[in-house]
């Protein structure tokens, strides 16, 4: 029988690199997308003909109460069950502490807080009535152990779960069940041509050039071309870096490993060096000392 397996935000990014990485591995896969339905339909049709594997996905507002468990039951019962939770639906709002919004501070955590635990809550409890011995993966971040500026809801949200998970494994290891993290450093998470097909980024669009809106010429350097270049492997991460962590913290050849947060990062926090934002601080600016100006 195929194993099965959830993944949220699979639609793009590093979900999407997930999702299709778990389908080459024999998984049927459900994920969930926010708003781009083709995006998700797209990676659907995409694993049932290259891979033959079936994949569901459904739309769900993550940030929102009950979204999560709403989404868990409709994916358990499309797929027939459930061998693995990979949750890695978030975003990175950056805002320095002067300017936290109360809205932006909620979202934040019941999105990338709150949302993991319930669901992580909803598959240890379903394997442990099915007795299945499964996997529970989350996608955390190196910015969990490494703090940046305008980066401390989303940091601080990432180290809380970077350690929670320790305390999550001890509760499910009797069942059998491993839970783990897989922490990205700077992962590309758009590609040239999905940058080049944006009119606009959003607030959470860090990566985002105004001059990426001019449709007359393709994109050249892009954000994380230039981090790439100061990262001690020489490039940013690709969306099949973090899956290939999470099909190995996924199989039996890690049935020993629980409580862990891998890094994948490419050394980028060993130094630790600025990871800075497309157009503010760190290494586009030359370093955290600049004085910087209050908005």
């Amino acid at each position: 029988m195929n194993k099965k397996a959830l993944v949220t935000g699979g639609s793009r990014g590093i979900g999407k690199g997930v999702a299709l990485a778990l389908a080459a591995e024999g998984y049927d896969v459900a994920i969930s997308y926010f708003s781009k339905e083709e995006e998700a339909k797209e990676v659907s049709k995409y694993i049932s003909e290259k891979f033959g594997r079936e994949c569901y996905y459904f739309q769900a507002s993550l940030d929102k109460p009950g979204a999560g468990h709403e989404l868990f039951d409709k994916a358990v019962e499309a797929l027939g069950g459930l061998d693995l939770l990979v949750n890695n639906a978030g975003q990175t709002i950056c805002e320095p502490i002067y300017s936290i919004t109360e809205e932006n501070l909620d979202h934040l955590i019941n999105l990338d807080f709150k949302s993991f635990i319930m669901l992580m809550r909803d598959a240890s409890k379903y394997m442990i009535d099915h007795n299945i011995r499964g996997s529970i993966i989350n996608i955390t971040s190196s910015r969990g152990e490494r703090a940046y500026p305008e980066c401390g809801i989303y940091c601080g949200l990432k180290a809380a779960l970077n350690h929670a998970v320790q305390a999550f494994a001890l509760d499910v290891s009797s069942y059998g069940i491993r839970i783990n993290n897989v922490a990205p450093g700077a992962t590309r998470v758009r590609t040239k041509e999905e940058l080049f097909a944006m009119e606009k980024g959003e607030s959470s669009d860090y990566f985002w050039k105004d001059e990426f809106a001019d449709k007359s010429k393709p994109i050249g350097s892009d954000f994380w071309d230039e981090l790439g270049e100061a990262i001690p492997l020489g490039r940013s991460g690709l969306p099949e870096d973090i899956a290939n962590a999470v099909v190995f913290l996924s199989s039996d050849k890690a049935s020993y490993i629980t409580g862990i947060t891998l890094r994948v990062d490419g050394g980028l926090i060993i130094p630790g060096m600025p990871e800075g934002f497309a157009g503010q601080g760190g290494l586009a600016a030359g370093g955290w000392g600049r004085p910087q100006l209050i908005k």
